[in-house]
């Protein structure tokens, strides 16, 4: 693979995807390639799994490679991962995937990867501030990229509104599930949107989600003062955010060395 490619996983609840990525425009330069999340899903066999579809690909000992994991991963240890295994919880899931993988890997929150591919390449592409992101889905996940850096596991899907987790009534499937049309959903979606512009005074607001194709159908309901916009990677925002991050998280590894490197040399002997 060629200097310009960095190879994304995303890791789901259903399925474990992967292609390559054009670093410079966000592109898969392969068609993705897919196989069935184990059941259960615990550390061993969702590494073998992300072993097999980063083998597909045969990826350079130099190609960056990036996994998303769907949970709460803190310093590289799992501590919240409701749609895996719990014996994840406590396990360093950088360890396993490099263990299995055979070579370092970099990890990030699928929301975050998400986030991080809308900033890159897609509806936040050149936006300066802070840009917040939500997948509205089965749940909520949330993404906060502050000049160009994530803030790593948000999970503000979690705050509390009306006495009630905003999940129960503000994801995709509490929409489906309490039956509510689009306009009674976009009065809970303005509750939660309203909330967070009070927290975070963010300059964008993306809405992810397999919903956001139909983003005319809410979003135009909705007063803030913040511009929202749908997302625009959709179903591909894991695989190229994860791919872009492990870029980045490279570059910023090879520039700390030789800063570091430098400064060795000009100490006294």
């Amino acid at each position: 693979m060629s200097k310009h490619i960095a190879l994304g996983v995303d890791i789901g609840g259903t399925g474990i995807k992967a292609a390559p990525v054009n670093l410079k425009t966000g592109e898969f330069v392969a068609e993705r390639y897919r196989v069935l999340t184990p059941q259960p899903a615990t550390p061993d066999a969702v590494g073998k799994a992300v072993a097999q579809v980063v083998a597909k690909f045969e990826p350079s000992k130099k190609t960056p490679i990036g996994i998303t994991f769907p949970g709460v991963v803190q310093h590289g240890v799992v501590k919240f991962a409701p749609n895996v295994d719990q014996s994840w919880i406590g396990v360093n899931v950088d360890d396993v995937m490099r263990d299995y993988v055979g070579r370092t890997v970099h990890t990030i929150n699928d929301a975050d990867a998400a986030g991080y591919g809308e900033y890159m390449y897609g509806a936040a592409h050149g936006r300066d501030g802070v840009v917040f992101l939500a997948t509205l889905g089965t749940g909520i996940g949330t993404a906060i990229i502050v000049e160009g850096e994530v803030m790593p596991n948000s999970e503000l899907g979690h705050l509390i509104i009306d006495g009630h987790d905003a999940e129960q009534y503000m994801a995709e499937s509490a929409r489906e599930r309490h039956d509510l049309s689009w306009g009674q959903w976009a009065k809970h979606l303005q509750k939660y949107f309203s909330e967070v512009e009070k927290l975070l005074w963010p300059d964008l607001i993306i809405v992810g989600g397999g919903v956001s194709k139909e983003h005319e159908k809410f979003l135009p309901k909705l007063t803030l003062r913040t511009p929202i916009v749908p997302a625009e990677l959709l179903n591909g925002a894991g695989i190229v955010g994860a791919a872009a991050s492990a870029a980045h998280a490279q570059a910023r590894a090879r520039a700390a060395a030789k800063k570091s490197s430098k400064k060795a040399s000009k100490k006294p002997e």
